[in-house]
């Protein structure tokens, strides 16, 4: 039996007005995206990858055609409904991390729990559990700017998953890595998702992270192929 798709997306098109002329970065993609999978999205730069994460993060908009997040149509929410989702459903890694210099790294990863109105020792509760699900409790109490690449990127993973969504996008997350930090970093997703169930998508140009997904795909010049 079929598992129950998380997102549907129907000839999503999208467009970018440049200074001369109308740019189409995505074509006509059709897809669907089960519950609980991995997936990789590849790409060459400029191909479309980083804006499908974004469309996908409600982040941005298409420009014609549909994306269903659990059945519901986003291009219907309204920018408040999109952003109330956003910070429910989906969480964030990015290749910059994005984490706050001037605070610890249990501080850090619970900086979603404070903005969503749990209590400072509920955040930090959370956070300890999240920093201990990326083998990183032996660094919680310092400053991130004291961490290294890979130790920096395992607590912006942890900040994500903090709240449980059920979506984790991530955009490049070993490209500032070394090959064996990126190994670690592939393996931790790879745990994170078969542990907690979230659908995960990968944004990348690395390889060896991509055929640890369950599933690739590839952008060329906005068109989506199976791998």
């Amino acid at each position: 039996m079929n598992k129950e798709a998380i997102y549907r997306l129907v000839a999503v098109d999208k467009e970018f007005e440049g200074p001369s002329e109308t740019v189409r970065v995505l074509r006509n993609v059709d897809m669907t995206i089960e519950r609980g999978e991995s997936l990789a999205v590849l790409g060459a730069s400029g191909s479309g990858k980083t804006t499908l994460l974004h469309l996908l993060g409600t982040l941005d908009t298409v420009t014609s055609g549909a994306i269903f997040l659990n059945d519901v149509d986003l291009s219907t929410l309204g920018s408040k409904q999109r952003a109330e989702l956003r910070n429910r459903e989906i969480g964030f890694v990015f290749q910059f991390h994005h984490l706050l210099p001037e605070f610890t790294t249990l501080e850090n990863v619970a900086m979603p729990a404070f903005i969503a109105g749990k209590s400072r020792n509920e955040g930090i509760r959370m956070a300890r559990e999240a920093l201990a699900m990326v083998d990183l409790t032996h660094r919680q109490e310092h400053k991130v700017t004291t961490l290294s690449g890979g130790e920096r990127q395992r607590a912006a993973i942890a900040r994500a998953i903090l709240l449980r969504p059920k979506v984790l996008l991530a955009d490049e997350p070993t490209g500032n890595l070394d090959a064996e930090n990126g190994a670690h970093i592939g393996e931790l997703l790879v745990s994170l998702n078969n542990e907690l169930g979230m659908t995960f998508i990968v944004v990348t140009h690395n390889p060896a992270l991509a055929g640890m997904m369950n599933r690739r795909v590839e952008l060329r010049s906005g068109e989506l192929y199976a791998h």
